[in-house]
């Protein structure tokens, strides 16, 4: 049986957590990026801290889009930064707008879409 070796050299975090560490270091305040994002402080602090339960895909995502500046090809729009494709995903049918329709008929069957986000 290998025994583990409790000063071995701990995982380098993902390139994702290193970009939003960066983000709260450079606005000097997780808050603020917290907002900025659209997530409560709470999130982001754990999700620094590596003990965040909820769905870290889509916070993965939404800080590549906000953050690292990550595009998808949106079949309605065209080139959209990640996070608003998230937002766009996340939107309820509302017929007030023509782009609205268009975006909540294609998000469905999208192959950027995330999926088991809620819709």
């Amino acid at each position: 049986m290998a025994k583990i070796d409790a000063r071995a050299e701990p995982r380098p975090e993902p390139d994702w957590i290193e970009a939003l560490r960066k983000e709260c270091e450079r606005q000097r305040s997780q808050a603020s990026v917290a907002h900025m994002l659209g997530y409560s402080h709470a999130v982001i602090n754990q999700a620094l801290k590596g003990t965040y339960k909820g769905d870290t895909r889509r916070l993965e995502q939404v800080v590549r889009g906000a953050i690292m500046h990550a595009t998808v090809d949106c079949p309605v729009v065209g080139e959209l930064p990640r996070d608003r494709c998230i937002f766009y995903q996340g939107r309820k049918f509302a017929a007030t707008n023509p782009m609205r329709v268009q975006l909540y008929r294609a998000c469905k069957s999208c192959p950027n879409r995330l999926r088991g986000t809620r819709r």
